[in-house]
Order: C-alpha cells, then structure tokens, then sequence
C-alpha cells in the first residue's frame, strides 16, 4: 500500500516537473519573441542605409552648431545636404523637404558621402518636378483666372459704353427728327409771311402811287333825284258796303 502511494506520488510528481518545464520552454519564447519584435520592427522603420536615431543625431548636432555644411541643393521645396562634423570625421548626408528630414545617412567615407549627395539631389529633382509644376499650373490658373476677371469688367464697360451710345443715338435722331420738323413749320410759316409781306407792300406801292399822282382825284358827279308825282284832285272812290 505504501508502495503504490510513493508510485502514484511520483507520477504526479513527474507532471507537475513536465508542465512547470513547458510553462517555462513557452514564457521564455514569448519573451524572446517579444525582444526579438522590437529591433525588428525598429529597423523596419528606418530607412535602408540609415541608422537608428540618426535623424535625431542630426538635429542634436546642428542645434549645437557643430556640423558644417559642405553642400545643399534646393528644388522646389525639396532639398539635399551635406554635412561634416569634424571632432569625429563623419559626413551627414540628409534629403528633406521643407526643413523636415525625410532620410538621413551616416558614413565616414567621402566618397560614399559624396555618392549618397548626388543621388539624393537627383531624387530631389524627381520629386520636386511634381511641385515645380503644381507651382506653375497654380499661378496659370490665378493668372488666367485674372485674365477672365479683367475681360469681363471691360466687357461689361463696353456693353455700358455701348448701351450709352445707342441712347445718345437715339436722343440725337429723334432731336433730328423734331428739328426736321421745326424746319417743314418754319417753312410754310415764312412761306405764309411772304405771301403778308408781298401783299403788304403791292398795297404800298399803290398808295405810294397815288401820293406821287399830281393831279387832284375829284369826286364824281352827283346824280340828281326825280321829282316826285304831283297829287291827284280827283275824290277817291269811296268803299263799297
């Protein structure tokens, strides 16, 4: 009986040895994992011939003045450097864009420096060409934009001008017409004037005619009266009754 007690105590010994093992075979790859995830995804993040916080070594360093700068390149909004710092003899090569670091990569050879400069430079023309032309298909856009706001004002001017002109136009024609018809009136009124006139004086002239007549314009002779019947003396017949 005691033997089987000291069996049976073993085997459950021997399992909770086993579970205790592969609790900790798992929590130590859990933990493995969970360190090995970090550097991973780190180093995903960083771009390829970069190092981890070099952006930010970077910014220490030229906030502390202590990089010169050898080369920069703009385009468009776009840039690239090339930068040295001489207490370590390391170049800097960075492409931003307005003032934002985008890729920054560190080495000691000038040579490599100067390789990574130029292809950042090209890479900024390439991104830039975007820019340069969102830049000048805005302008063109405001300029015509202008263009139209100008053509109209001087559209509506010349429609206003114009619509003035056929007023004056108008005012001038019927002025016209009422002079054309103040001439046709004053016409037959000098024409009836004349006519006065050349009567008035045919009547002068006639009796300027008879002042000038020397001799002396007498009256015509008077014609005598007849006489009246005498009265007869013979009774009037008398009334019959």
């Amino acid at each position: 009986m005691t033997e089987a007690k000291q069996g049976m105590f073993g085997s459950w010994l021997a399992v909770l040895v086993m579970v205790g093992i592969t609790g900790c075979t798992t929590t130590a790859s859990a933990a493995r994992l969970k360190d090995s995830s970090g550097p991973v995804t780190q180093a995903a993040a960083v771009p390829d011939g970069t190092v981890g916080n070099t952006v930010e070594e970077l910014r220490r360093l030229m906030d502390g003045d202590q990089l010169t700068e050898l080369r920069t390149t703009y385009n468009g909004n776009y840039g690239a450097s090339l930068l040295f710092h001489t207490d370590t003899l390391h170049y800097y090569v960075a492409l931003f864009r307005d003032r934002e670091f985008w890729r920054v990569i560190k080495t000691e050879s000038v040579e490599d420096a100067e390789r990574y400069y130029r292809t950042f430079v090209a890479q900024t023309e390439e991104l830039a060409q975007v820019y340069i032309d969102t830049v000048r298909l805005d302008a063109g856009k405001r300029f015509t934009e202008r263009m139209v706001a100008l053509n109209e004002q001087r559209l509506r001017n010349l429609q206003q001008e114009v619509s003035m002109q056929q007023q004056q136009s108008q005012q001038v024609s019927a002025a016209l017409q009422q002079a054309r018809q103040q001439a046709v009136s004053l016409s037959t009124d000098l024409r009836t004037s004349h006519g006065e006139l050349d009567a008035i004086n045919a009547r002068i002239k006639a009796l300027q005619a008879m002042q000038a007549n020397p001799e002396l314009s007498l009256p015509g002779p008077v014609e005598a009266v007849p006489p009246a019947p005498p009265a007869s003396s013979e009774p009037l017949p008398s009334a019959q009754p």
